[in-house]
């Protein structure tokens, strides 16, 4: 009975997020976009995961399905010790856990900041650490500005040439008028440089705020909220930022991935997919700029997409483009043809598979809103990339070698220890917060993918979580934030553990000389 209710409540969760995303706000500023352009849609399921990593000496690898923390270790506390393979732990700093996206610049990390709790000490705002010394991470300062306070969510960004971290304000899901932006020449003492616009309570910026990212150059930072209006707001003079186009693009919007000229922008679709925008007019300064719209792909295997990130392979342009539920995992999409985007290959685990999804719902339950799903990662260079590497929130921090991103294969992973039953510990991370429920609703519309193809097995999906409908317990981490390529190392957060420094052995990864860690925005 008990877990009748819980699938019940997974095949509804979806409709009851779209509901509940703020819709009707106003955009202001210039007129909207051209919306035509050509719409397609894709609705095969991708059905084959990534190669298994060859775990090497000293690993302690998952027991059952890629991916998977099974109920039993849940239980038991197996998941208490964490699963690596050929990945070792350097250091870390836990603090109070991290919000759902965090940055990092020279030998600084920027912890995200999730409302309420970045109103309350011991740390208010964003957390900055020094990490001169990877294996022990200081803090040096707290960043308690409005937005910092408001909660970054997805905003907290870096732009490593300018020298610039910016970040929006958004309290809960969604926010607006809020953006502060810091000069980290000095990384470890951020300098805030518009003490006005967007700081000033006074003074908010026409703005709607989730997500956002920097174009390349870093002159223009790209906001957007998840009623779908996306602003861009000018740069050129840190010191009075200014929005310079803003259009509602739809009904909901998500995060993007920019072309390296800047001239392009794959913004993300909470309802699964991407549309493709021309917003070189913004990249020129055209007086009056008009961003327009010249194509939508829309999907059917998975939701929630989160971004992308612009890639070429020999030249010819592509996109890891990542979802953040419903098990669609990270699209390989070919973009050569700016009216008629193809998908061309697809990266899943083996928990993430349709045949699967009841196994997922069996070890999921409990784990709160999320079970296993990609959300953020990081392309190792722009231009032939030779890794991927994802936060896959409790599946951990996920390695593939994608030197043939149409023969991919994972190559290390690391899921960091589970604090379970410590969720007061952590009052700034996104998963102890979000942990009043049980049920893993974004995996709703997998479920339901799965029962309609007759690949959901109801007795498989039960477990000893079954009646966890209520109350999350963390017995899996969410590793939510993007890793950044430094070398064999990776500098991740993760929301329970915080911060924290990874080395990918040699045997199985070897940098490029010309190694650029890429988000895409």
């Amino acid at each position: 009975m008990i877990l009748g209710i819980a699938v019940r409540q997974l095949l509804s969760g979806a409709t009851l997020l779209a509901l509940a995303l703020p819709v009707g706000v106003a955009a202001a500023g210039p007129p909207p976009p051209d919306t035509s352009g050509i719409v397609q849609k894709a609705d095969a399921v991708g059905a084959s995961a990534a190669a298994r990593a060859d775990c090497g000496p000293g690993s302690r690898p998952e027991p059952g399905l890629q991916g998977d923390v099974p109920a039993a270790d849940r239980d038991n506390g197996r998941s208490n010790q964490g699963y690596d393979c050929n990945i070792t732990r350097i250091g870390g700093f836990a603090g109070a856990g991290a919000g759902i996206v965090s940055a990092s610049y020279d030998h600084c990390a920027y912890l995200g900041s999730f409302f309420p709790a970045s109103l309350f000490g011991p740390a208010t705002g964003v957390q900055v650490l020094d990490a001169s010394d990877p294996a022990k991470p200081v803090p040096t300062t707290t960043l308690t500005e409005p937005a910092m306070l408001a909660g970054t969510w997805e905003s907290l960004k870096v732009h490593p040439g300018r020298k610039l971290l910016v970040g929006t304000g958004v309290p809960l899901n969604f926010g607006g008028g809020l953006m502060s932006v810091y000069d980290i020449s000095d990384c470890a003492h951020p300098r805030l440089l518009n003490p006005g616009p967007g700081t000033g309570l006074q003074m908010p910026l026409p703005i709607t705020a989730h997500e956002g990212g920097f174009s390349p150059d870093g002159r223009t930072y790209w906001s957007s909220g998840t009623e779908g209006v996306l602003s861009a707001v000018d740069l050129s003079d840190p010191t009075t930022p200014r929005v310079i186009w803003q259009g509602w693009m739809g009904l909901s919007g998500h995060g993007f991935g920019i072309s390296s000229d800047g001239n392009r922008l794959y913004l993300s679709n909470n309802f699964g997919g991407l549309t493709v925008l021309d917003t070189g007019a913004v990249q020129r300064r055209d007086p009056n700029p008009q961003v327009v719209q010249l194509s939508e792909i829309a999907w059917t295997d998975g939701w929630a997409t989160q971004h992308s990130i612009p890639v070429t392979y020999d030249g010819h342009p592509y996109l890891f483009t990542v979802d953040e539920a419903g098990s669609g995992g990270v699209k390989f999409i070919d973009v050569a043809d700016d009216a008629h985007p193809r998908i061309v290959n697809s990266i899943k685990l083996e928990i993430n598979l349709p045949e699967h999804i009841d196994s997922q719902v069996a070890s999921g339950m409990g784990g709160s809103a999320f079970a296993y799903e990609s959300h953020y990662c990081a392309a190792d260079r722009p231009a032939n990339p030779t890794a991927l590497a994802c936060g896959w929130i409790s599946s951990g921090i996920r390695v593939f070698d994608v030197r043939d991103p149409f023969d991919v294969q994972e190559i290390g992973y690391h899921n960091p220890p589970a604090m379970t039953g410590r969720k007061f510990e952590r009052p700034n991370s996104a998963h102890a917060g979000a942990s009043l429920i049980g049920v893993p609703v974004l995996s709703a519309p997998a479920v339901l993918q799965a029962a309609i193809g007759g690949q959901f097995d109801l007795a498989e999906a039960q477990s000893s979580r079954s009646d966890m409908v209520v109350g999350g317990d963390l017995s899996t981490d969410w590793c939510l934030s993007p890793p950044e390529w430094r070398g064999n190392d990776l500098w991740v957060s993760c929301s329970d553990n915080g911060f924290m420094v990874l080395r990918l052995n040699e045997d199985v990864y070897t940098p490029p000389v010309n190694q650029q860690s890429t988000i895409g925005s």
